[in-house]
């Protein structure tokens, strides 16, 4: 009778398993497709994220390149400019008896005509 039971309460137990495996099987199948679709795209976007911060990085560094030419093409031509500056600041003086402010008043008034 010990026997009969424990054979029936084996049985059961395989029984009760294989109803378990036939019911969460699909569910865990399913996860795990989700699970490999998961890890692919987070695999993506991160080779996505690491392009795109070598490409920001290298815009910046171009940005800087940018700047500091143009500060150097501002710089030289305040230099090649200075004489010509500094000649039309003479004229303008010699033109108006000497002080800026009167010949900067005259040369405005002249263009408009007053």
């Amino acid at each position: 009778m010990g026997l009969a039971l424990a054979l029936l309460l084996v049985l059961g137990a395989a029984g009760g398993a294989w109803l378990a495996a036939c019911y969460y099987r699909p569910l865990l199948d399913t996860a795990n497709a989700g699970l490999t679709t998961a890890k692919q795209a987070r695999g993506n976007l991160e080779t996505l994220a690491g392009e795109q911060g070598r490409k920001l990085s290298e815009l910046v560094l171009a940005g800087e390149l940018r700047e500091r030419s143009a500060a150097m093409v501002i710089a030289k031509a305040k230099e090649e400019a200075q004489p010509d500056y500094a000649a039309a600041n003479k004229l303008l003086q010699e033109r108006t008896g000497g002080d800026p402010a009167e010949a900067a008043a005259s040369i405005i008034d002249q263009e408009l005509g007053l």
